[in-house]
This record gives structure tokens, sequence and C-alpha cells, in this order.
């Protein structure tokens, strides 16, 4: 199940307003940070499942989502937050700060 609150569907809306609204990806992506869903804005694949809240649609492929499931899309403050079932251990916390693993 990939649901997506309220709040994230009106963060959503504010960006679309001066912009052609298109699909919002949910993905599993790698960085220094570890493994971690992430969204993008792409086009919906056959192998997808989609969500449609808010006139707006949330897309993700249906294997990752049957892995991650339940999912959830919110927004606070700080900006949008992707909950789910999988068990994503981060690398280093500090990235980018001084003595953390990205810092050269």
């Amino acid at each position: 199940m990939l649901t997506v609150t309220e709040s994230a569907v009106q963060a959503v809306a504010e960006y679309f307003k001066t912009m052609d609204v298109k699909p919002v990806r949910i993905f599993l992506t790698q960085g220094c940070g570890g493994r971690q869903l992430a969204m993008a804005l792409d086009e919906a694949k056959p192998s997808d499942a989609v969500a449609e809240r808010g006139g707006f649609q949330f897309v993700m492929d249906q294997t990752l989502l049957d892995q991650a499931q339940p999912v959830q899309i919110d927004y606070a403050d700080r900006g949008f937050r992707i909950f789910s079932s999988l068990q994503l251990d981060g690398g280093c916390e500090s990235c980018g700060t001084a003595g953390g693993c990205c810092s050269s």
C-alpha cells in the first residue's frame, strides 16, 4: 500500500503551481549515508504501482513497493519524509561535517 498524507499532497500542489504536473516517483537510492527512499519527477512505467491523490500521480516500482509496503509519504516543516517497512541501514550519520565519512 502506498499512501500520501494531506500535507504531502498540499506541498506537491504548491510545487506544481508554476509548472506542468508530472508523476512523482518514489525510488531506492544509494548515497554515502546508505540506502534511502527518495522522490523525483518521472513518467509512469508498466511495471509501476500508481497511487492517485489530489490529482497527482505517485508511482513506485511494484516489486519495490511489495518489499517496502506499507509506504507513506508525508510532509512536515523540513520537507518530505518517506516511511516504509524497509530496513535502511545508514552509513555515516555526520555526512558532510568535519570528521564525517564524506568530508575530505
